[in-house]
C-alpha cells in the first residue's frame, strides 16, 4: 500500500475532470483516471488512467481490482463524468432519456458501489459527486440531465446516511455555469449565449473549472472537510441565492 491518499477520478480527460486532477496531484495525491477518452498519466507525479465506458459494471469491477493492486488504497470517488442534452420534454426520446440517466446517474451509483465498499472496508474514505444547480432548481429543455442531477444528490443523501457513521463521508458540489467543453457544445445548438448566464449570476462571470476543483479537494479531504456529510455545495457565484427579476439584477453590478 502507498502512502499517499488515492483519488478515482472519472470524466478526467478534459473540464471540471482534468482541473480537479491537477489540483489534487498538486496536493500530493495518486490518481486513478477514468474517461471515455485516453487520458495522459505520465503528466501527473503519480497517476493510472483507464479508458473505460463507466456504466458497465463488469469495467468498473476490472477498474476496481487493477487500482487495489497498483495501490492498494482508494482513499476519494470524484464521480465527475457526465453527458448534457438540451431538448424540450415532448422532443425527448425514451432512448436518450435513459442515455443520460446511465451515464449521469446509474453509473454514479455503480462507481459507489465498487468503490465504496472498498472505503468501507478500510472504514475511511470520500465520495463527491459532480451534481449541478439544475439538480437544485428547473431548467426549461433539460428534462433528462435536470432529472440526473437531482437523483445525484439524492443518491449523495442516502449514501451520506447510510455510510457516515461507518467513516465514510458523501457529499455533492453544485456548479454553475462553467466554461468547458460541454458549454462550448451545449451554446453551438443556440440555445443560450454568454451573457444569459453572465446577466444571472451576482458574481457576473462564468465558473472556471478550477473553481469547481478546488471545492471538490476540499470535500475529499478529511482533515479540512471532515464532519462534511450530506452535503450540497453550490459553487455557482450566487445563481441559487439570486431571486431578483433582471433589471434589479443588473442594478447592482
Amino acid at each position: 500500500m502507498i502512502d499517499k491518499p488515492v483519488a478515482v477520478i472519472t470524466g478526467a480527460a478534459q473540464g471540471i475532470g482534468r482541473a480537479t486532477a491537477e489540483v489534487l496531484d498538486a496536493h500530493g495525491w495518486a490518481l486513478v483516471l477514468l474517461d471515455l477518452q485516453a487520458v495522459d498519466p505520465d503528466v501527473y507525479e503519480l497517476a493510472v488512467a483507464h479508458q473505460v465506458d463507466i456504466t458497465n459494471d463488469a469495467s468498473i469491477a476490472h477498474v476496481v481490482e487493477h487500482t487495489m493492486r497498483d495501490f492498494g488504497r482508494v482513499d476519494a470517488l470524484v464521480n465527475n463524468a457526465g453527458i448534457s442534452m438540451i431538448e424540450s420534454a415532448l422532443d425527448t426520446s425514451a432512448e436518450a432519456y435513459r442515455r443520460v440517466l446511465e451515464v449521469n446517474l446509474v453509473a454514479p451509483f455503480l462507481l459507489a458501489k465498487a468503490f465504496g465498499g472498498e472505503m468501507l472496508r478500510a472504514g475511511r474514505g470520500a465520495i463527491v459527486n459532480v451534481a449541478s444547480v439544475a439538480g437544485m432548481q428547473g431548467v426549461a429543455d433539460r428534462s433528462a440531465y435536470n432529472a440526473s442531477k437531482h437523483g445525484l444528490i439524492g443518491l449523495m443523501r442516502t449514501l451520506a446516511v447510510e455510510w457516515g457513521a461507518k467513516g465514510v463521508r458523501v457529499n455533492a458540489v453544485s456548479p454553475g455555469w462553467v466554461k468547458t467543453e460541454m458549454d462550448h457544445k451545449d451554446q453551438a445548438g443556440g440555445s443560450y449565449s454568454d451573457q444569459d448566464i453572465i446577466d444571472h449570476v451576482p458574481m457576473g462571470r462564468f465558473a472556471s473549472p478550477l473553481d469547481i476543483a478546488q471545492a471538490i479537494a476540499w470535500l475529499c479531504d478529511g482533515e479540512r472537510s471532515g464532519f462534511v456529510n450530506g452535503v450540497v455545495l453550490p459553487v455557482d457565484g450566487g445563481w441559487t441565492a439570486d431571486g431578483s427579476w433582471q433589471t434589479l439584477r443588473l442594478r447592482h453590478r
